[in-house]
């Protein structure tokens, strides 16, 4: 076949150049998008009379049969027709003839392939918006299932105040609540049809962008021709959700990896989603959680190449911008394998809620209620704070706990201190004791769960 550009041309394009231009070899996985636009393309064609209602319906009926030979495997897609477009196009005017010709009438590859590319990631946004909400019912059938279990809760990794295990649980749920308002708002943004911008100055031809975007339920149109062919911002904006969405992930990997380790116990990751040591044979890897924490470096490096690509772009459009499938075909295989592979982990974790709750009240982390205790007393916060120093001091040299320690000894830090001391000072009436907005107390946790399963849903 020969290029759509041969007119122009007195030599063969070298098969070198074919090969270092290509993109067929990635950007096939767009063949469902190209079709499906290119359908809605042909109606508008014959509906606007630029070509016949007769030549439109074989277009269609062509492009469904194309559609049946890549499902079922049966396509042969060739390197030398380029890309998806040109590849599904020459399948076309063999199956059409001149019909399947004039499909490419007031359209550029420059406007098909944003098209393409918007319709991809439409479909993929709305499966890893499901993917996150998946995740979040199943952090919270957990939070509701260890309600009640107490956990140290962490400032600079040293143990700082007690909290439930399901508050901790609940702050994942609400990171991944803004990934998905983000995946949600850059929708809107892809959701704009530039399909009719042609190569960028729009076309002579009477067609009708609205009823294209009618056709392939889009929100909005592209309203400058010239940018709806130059932009990725949609794509760039995908990205930079998707590595907010993995560093999240990243994060709760980490305490996945630490809570199970030796030191902290507090966990037991599954054994099969677990593995071992080729050498020691008493040894049981958090690979799954270290794998999530290692690929966030790869989704980071796929917004910053397609920063890069974008950053020196003269308009309208420019071959560079072939370089946009890699990074954002990675990214969404990244993270829905990663978003799979945590949501059937997860609820096979067992926490040892009996270890966390023995460790909750250690490290004198109900030093802030004594400070409180005190604030209530009329004592100013800062002498509070002063006072209790002091008392932790005199614990740590006498190996003591706090609420060990008598009344008489506590006087001589204050006379304000009365029996009414030891209602704040275990790890379990401290938790029960918070009153704030959004605190940790099992009451606010309760309307927290509540709250949450209102916008994801539950099990229970």
């Amino acid at each position: 076949m020969k290029k759509p550009w041969a007119g122009r041309f007195s030599e063969d394009t070298s098969s070198i150049v074919e090969s270092f231009t290509e993109s067929v070899s990635f950007d096939h996985r767009l063949w469902r998008y190209d079709i499906e636009g290119s359908i809605a393309h042909a109606k508008m064609l014959g509906k606007q009379g630029i070509i016949s209602k007769d030549d439109s319906k074989k277009i269609v009926r062509g492009l469904q049969d194309i559609a049946k030979e890549i499902e079922t495997g049966k396509f042969k897609f060739r390197q030398d027709l380029e890309d998806i477009h040109m590849n599904i196009e020459a399948a076309l005017i063999k199956k059409a003839g001149d019909a399947g010709a004039k499909l490419h009438t007031a359209r550029s590859r420059n406007d098909q392939v944003a098209l393409d590319l918007r319709l991809y990631l439409r479909a993929e946004s709305e499966e890893i918006i499901s993917l996150i909400k998946r995740f979040q019912r199943t952090l919270l059938d957990s939070s509701i299932k260890y309600l009640d279990s107490l956990t140290p809760g962490y400032t600079h990794l040293q143990r700082a105040q007690p909290v439930l295990l399901s508050h901790h649980l609940l702050a994942y749920v609400e990171m991944f609540e803004r990934d998905v308002e983000r995946f949600s708002f850059s929708f809107k943004q892809i959701n704009r049809l530039p399909l009719g911008s042609c190569a960028l100055a729009g076309t002579t031809l009477p067609i009708d962008r609205a009823y294209v975007a009618k056709l392939l339920g889009f929100d909005g149109i592209a309203q400058n021709s010239i940018d709806a062919v130059s932009d990725r911002d949609f794509a760039i904006a995908f990205l930079s959700n998707a590595a907010l969405l993995i560093m999240h992930l990243s994060r709760l990997s980490e305490e996945l990896i630490l809570w199970s380790s030796e030191e902290f116990r507090f966990m037991e990751l599954p054994d099969s989603f677990t593995t071992g040591s080729s050498i020691m044979p008493q040894k049981k890897n958090p690979d799954v959680a270290e794998l999530i924490r290692g690929k966030t470096g790869r989704v980071y490096g796929n917004l910053l190449n397609l920063l890069t690509v974008m950053k020196g772009l003269p308009l309208s459009y420019n071959r560079d911008l072939q370089e946009d499938k890699f990074p954002v075909f990675d990214t969404v295989d990244t993270i829905k394998s990663c978003l799979t592979v945590i949501n059937e982990m997860f609820p096979a974790i067992r926490f040892d809620t009996k270890r966390m709750q023995a460790t909750s009240g250690d490290a004198y982390s109900t030093a802030t209620d004594l400070a409180e205790y005190l604030v209530k007393k009329g004592v100013p916060f800062r002498k509070a704070h002063e006072i209790t120093g002091k008392i932790v001091l005199y614990c740590l040299k006498r190996k003591k706990r706090l609420e060990d320690l008598g009344l008489k000894e506590l006087h001589t830090f204050s006379d304000v201190i009365s029996n009414d001391i030891y209602s704040c000072l275990t790890a379990e009436k401290s938790v029960r004791n918070k009153i704030s907005l959004g605190s940790t107390s099992p009451l606010e946790v309760k309307k927290q769960i509540r709250r949450l399963q209102k916008k994801v849903g539950s099990k229970h």
